[in-house]
């Protein structure tokens, strides 16, 4: 134990939250002196009478002196208590400022949104909703991550993003999420090979067995793939492994093999003659789900929420 001056025992400090008046005797004691009545200011604060005759006595308690001066015609403060309202109408107009300073800082958090997205949500589906997001908050200011789904997981798990996108088969722990929408995943060729004009549906075993352009591992796409073809111990080694939908695209109209792509990411292309779609048969379960993730336990609010509210109209 430490000892103070002539071995006696040192002070523990008493902390300032018990020394000080809280906020709500001190705006009582300002009422008071305003209005010239405890009644009256008991009212102006939403407190009865009694609570605030109680209030105040406490105050006075906690001070040692008294404040007010009762009389049939009012409350008046004394000496004292006229000096005391001097010190706490500092104290109230530092703890305006600081509620004011909070709510600036929370504002400012409210005009910015960060959002993490895989490929094909972030190319083909998020403008749309963050042109609406504009109509709806124009202060908002958005960056945006693009990535696989699997580091969009991890920037949102490390706090990097307040809401996700991705388009996996599954969420990792410590994430909550929201299905926004399903997607198709197609096999596509360039209009020259072989397999643009085949009649017979392209099986699963055949699937696996073809060296593919293919995204990253950890893309929701090769996600879905690699769960499709793994009863077929598929895919074999990719002919090329890309990072991004754009390149994939970009290789497979040229010519360099079949690739498997988001229905959403080759609409253009299939529309325009530049990829065809190849039959598949029905033991190719290539479908997904769109999710929007966010930490585990704090559902988004603020942009984040009206962002993820406009995914769903």
């Amino acid at each position: 134990m430490s000892s103070g001056a002539a071995g006696t025992p040192a002070e523990i400090p008493v902390p300032l939250a018990h020394r000080v008046p809280d906020l709500g005797a001190m705006e009582l004691l300002l009422a008071v002196a305003r209005l010239g009545s405890l009644g009256r200011a008991a009212r102006e604060l939403g407190i009865s009478q009694p609570a605030a005759s109680g209030r105040l006595r406490a105050l006075e308690t906690q001070l040692g002196v008294a404040l007010v001066r009762r009389s049939p015609s009012g409350s008046r403060l004394t000496d004292e208590g006229a000096l005391v309202s001097v010190w706490a109408r500092r104290v109230l107009e530092a703890a305006e400022a600081f509620d004011v300073g909070a709510q600036a800082l929370r504002g400012r958090r409210d005009s910015r949104l960060r959002v993490a997205a895989s490929m094909t949500v972030g190319e083909y589906l998020l403008p749309g909703w963050l042109i609406a997001l504009h109509g709806r908050r124009p202060g908002t200011a958005v960056s945006l991550a693009a990535g696989n789904s699997a580091v969009v997981a991890q920037q949102v798990l490390a706090g990097e993003a307040d809401l996700g996108f991705v388009e996996g088969l599954d969420v990792p722990s410590g994430l909550d999420s929201t299905v926004i929408g399903r997607d198709r995943l197609l096999v596509v060729t360039a209009p020259a090979h072989p397999w643009a004009r085949r009649r017979v549906p392209l099986a699963a075993a055949e699937l696996a067995a073809t060296p593919l352009i293919l995204r990253e591992s950890g893309s929701g796409t090769r996600q879905v793939l690699d769960a499709a073809l793994a009863p077929h111990a598929g895919p074999v080694p990719p002919l090329l492994e890309l990072a991004s939908t754009t390149a994939v695209k970009a290789a497979t109209v040229s010519g360099a093999g079949p690739a498997v792509l988001s229905e959403l990411a080759v609409a253009e292309e299939l529309g325009t003659g530049r990829l065809t779609a190849v039959p598949l048969a029905p033991d190719l379960p290539l479908t997904r789900s769109l999710r929007a993730v966010w930490p585990a336990g704090h559902r988004p609010t603020g942009p984040a929420r009206d962002l993820l509210s406009l995914t769903r109209g």
